[in-house]
């Protein structure tokens, strides 16, 4: 099981296409993405154990909870209002391949300076960030990688909207 597990966790990272397709299939990965999703969350605290121990205790749950905020944002975004004939898609698929999608983010275990933190967590953002077109056009069926990334940066407009929202509304309390 856990050789399945670090398996499809290296293909993530590797950006392999047929991983994300895997995932999308099977059911009984969303606790596996799920453990991606704190893993990299987790590895995100120690390399930026520096900036304060609260980084590190907090972000595991606000990780899982944007995860699966997101999924649901990506999927109305790209079933409900981008998809075609050919998109099929429910949340749980969803979950699935952009949890894995978050695998690169391992790497922020390594920014345990200022300076390899910068680094470190750019560039694992960006490769996140070409993990998770790989893994939306994988769950949304698109033909085109453009058309999922297009989604990806919709959706992400959308909760930075909402998110800004939450903030002006609670600013108050």
């Amino acid at each position: 099981m856990i050789n399945i597990f670090l398996n499809r966790v290296f293909r993530a990272i590797k950006i392999d296409i047929e991983l994300f397709e895997e995932v999308e299939k099977d059911k009984k990965a969303t606790f596996q993405a799920g453990a991606v999703v704190v893993l990299s969350s987790l590895a995100a605290g120690v390399g930026s154990i520096h900036l304060g121990v609260s980084n590190f205790l907090i972000a595991p749950a606000l990780s899982l909870l944007s995860w699966y905020v997101w999924a649901y944002v990506i999927y109305f975004v790209g079933v409900k209002l981008f998809g075609g004939t050919k998109t099929k898609s429910n949340h749980g698929e969803l979950l699935r391949t952009i949890g894995f999608s978050s695998a690169p983010g391992l790497i922020r275990v390594f920014g345990i300076t200022p300076e390899l933190m910068t680094v470190t967590f750019i560039g694992s953002a960006f490769w996140m960030l070409a993990c998770m077109v790989v893994a939306v056009k994988a769950a949304l069926d698109y033909d085109s990688l453009w058309k999922a990334f297009g989604v990806v940066v919709v959706s992400w407009l959308f909760q930075a909207f909402f998110l800004l929202l939450m903030l002006v509304l609670f600013k108050g309390i």
